[in-house]
This record gives C-alpha cells, sequence and structure tokens, in this order.
C-alpha cells in the first residue's frame, strides 16, 4: 500500500540524512535543516509562515526554533507590527552551517532513491510533487 511504502521510505530518508550529516560532522535534524533553509530563503519570517513553508504544525515548530536559538543557529524578535508573533532569521552562524551542509544534503539524495536509476528518481520526484499539488520547482527546494 502507498502509505505503507512511503512511510519506509521517510525512514529511510530520515536515516540517510543522519548518517551523512553525523559523518559531516554535524548534529542536526531534517526538520531543523528545513526550518533553517527556508529561513535562508525568507529571512525574517514569523514562526507561523516558517510552519507553513516547510508544511510543519504551528504547536511543534516553537520547539525547533527553540532548540536552534539555544545553539545560536538562529534568533527570534519581536514583530513591530503583531507583539504577539516572532520573526526568525538565521543567525552568522546558522547561514554559516546552511552552506557547508548544502552539499552534504544535496549528495545524499540519491542515495535516498538509490534503487532507481536517475530518471527514475526525476520521475518519482515529479510524481510525489503532483500528488502533493506542488509545482516542481518549488517541490525542488523542499527540505532534505
Amino acid at each position: 500500500m502507498p502509505g505503507h511504502l512511503i512511510r519506509r521510505l521517510h525512514q529511510k530518508s530520515t536515516q540517510v540524512f543522519q548518517q551523512r550529516v553525523r559523518q559531516a560532522g554535524h548534529d542536526i535534524t531534517p526538520v531543523q535543516f528545513a526550518a533553517m533553509e527556508a529561513l535562508r530563503g525568507a529571512p525574517g519570517i514569523d514562526q507561523a509562515q516558517l510552519a507553513h513553508l516547510i508544511a510543519y504544525d504551528r504547536a511543534t515548530i516553537g520547539g525547533v526554533i527553540e532548540r536552534l536559538e539555544k545553539r545560536g543557529l538562529v534568533q527570534r524578535a519581536a514583530n513591530p507590527r503583531d507583539r504577539r508573533a516572532r520573526l526568525v532569521s538565521l543567525t552568522a552562524a546558522g547561514l554559516a552551517l546552511i552552506d557547508a551542509l548544502l552539499p552534504v544534503v544535496r549528495g545524499l539524495q540519491a542515495d535516498i532513491l538509490d534503487g532507481l536509476a536517475p530518471g527514475e528518481r526525476e520521475a518519482l520526484c515529479r510524481y510525489m510533487a503532483r500528488t502533493l499539488a506542488m509545482p516542481w520547482d518549488e517541490a525542488e527546494g523542499v527540505g532534505p
């Protein structure tokens, strides 16, 4: 069934990501990476917008941001237009980490779908993007 296969592929994706990132000397989760990569492209957005960008629930994104903030990778500031909202951006250390991780994460993509030929990998990614109603070019920049 598709749901089971998607769950198993997600497990493989997470495992490959964590293994390669650790081998590169870093300690970051796929969700933390996705959040930081989204902030790289949209600095100064609020936490709710960030949650939407990476398709993560608003209730949990606060904990993700809090852990990144404690590590000095992101900073939060009050939104002058809405005091309840917190604006989030990468610190210099966060930007340096993303720059170091991007080649690692790009390099591990083929390993997630290592049983497929390059054309099959692209076709599968296109089908997944279509299933999620995402334009292919938008899907290419999403998370690990």
